[in-house]
């Protein structure tokens, strides 16, 4: 999907994703700066998981963190690089799988997603990989769709519907024209979250603004938004380690490890970033 679409989706969303300097959340580009999940990141290790043109990565190193982003869409890394390159600013580039991360246990203080890869691969397997990157007392924050919108969302008629369309109980793959998503109930987001020593601090479930249309939505969901919460922005804390036990089978990613840093191809460097 990002091969065809990449081009097309920065040029609709560009002046969205460049709103209050990067640092905004989800559909509605609510600022950082209103909701504060994040905290200081000045001096911290940061991962982005499916960082698309990394304006989020960005903004943060420009706030001082050391930050990492992966993505496992070759377009979109093309397109960080040359945002990297215009911002000046120290961002490490990774090509992987965010369901196989190539960095060591309790390597990172802080993990975000802003429907990256946790909308696009099986948080079965991500959470718990996040998990496992994350220090003790590190945060993972990330948005991504509302089980209301998964269970009424009509992709044939490209609507969201003011009836249910599909069931709640056993959600996992969401199988659109020209991509897979993922998601899950409430209660099953909360126990595998618990599972891999994770605590959830707070969920924030944005109402859609009426002084502004979203460039992700139509009119009709922007509608539909404002009585039923059309997506989802996480905020946990790592409480524990995770035991042996929890551990899962890791999946290589199509290009493991992969490290490139300002001006450097994806192929160029290999490693863990100082």
């Amino acid at each position: 999907m990002w091969y065809r679409t990449a081009k097309a989706y920065e040029a609709r969303h560009r002046r969205s994703l460049e709103s209050d300097r990067g640092k905004a959340w989800g559909l509605f580009r609510v600022p950082e700066r209103h909701l504060n999940l994040l905290g200081d990141v000045s001096g911290r290790r940061v991962l982005e998981l499916g960082c698309g043109a990394a304006d989020w990565s960005i903004a943060l190193a420009r706030d001082g963190a050391r930050v990492v982003a992966l993505d496992f869409s070759a377009e979109r890394l093309d397109q960080a690089r040359e945002a990297v390159s215009r911002a000046a600013a120290h961002v490490a580039l990774v090509e992987a799988n965010a369901e196989s991360i190539p960095f060591p246990d309790g390597y990172f203080d802080l993990v975000l997603s802003d429907y990256g890869a946790t909308t696009f691969a099986d948080p079965r397997r991500t959470v718990p990989e996040v998990g496992r990157v994350l220090r003790t007392g590190g945060v993972f924050v990330f948005a991504h769709a509302s089980p209301f919108r998964s269970v009424t969302e009509d992709f044939e008629a490209d609507r969201l519907q003011q009836r249910l369309v599909r069931d709640y109980f056993g959600l996992r793959v969401l199988r659109a024209p020209e991509s897979v998503e993922f998601q899950l109930p409430y209660g099953e987001w909360v126990r595998l979250f618990a599972s891999c020593g994770l605590l959830v601090d707070r969920l924030v479930e944005p109402q859609a603004p009426r002084s502004r249309q979203s460039t992700y939505l139509s009119s009709q969901g922007q509608g539909w938004a404002r009585h039923w919460p059309v997506e989802s922005i996480w905020r946990l804390v790592k409480a524990r380690p995770v035991g042996a036990s929890q551990s899962h089978q890791r999946i290589t990613s199509r290009r493991p490890g992969l490290v490139a840093r300002p001006g450097e191809s994806a192929q160029s460097r290999a490693g863990t970033p100082e």
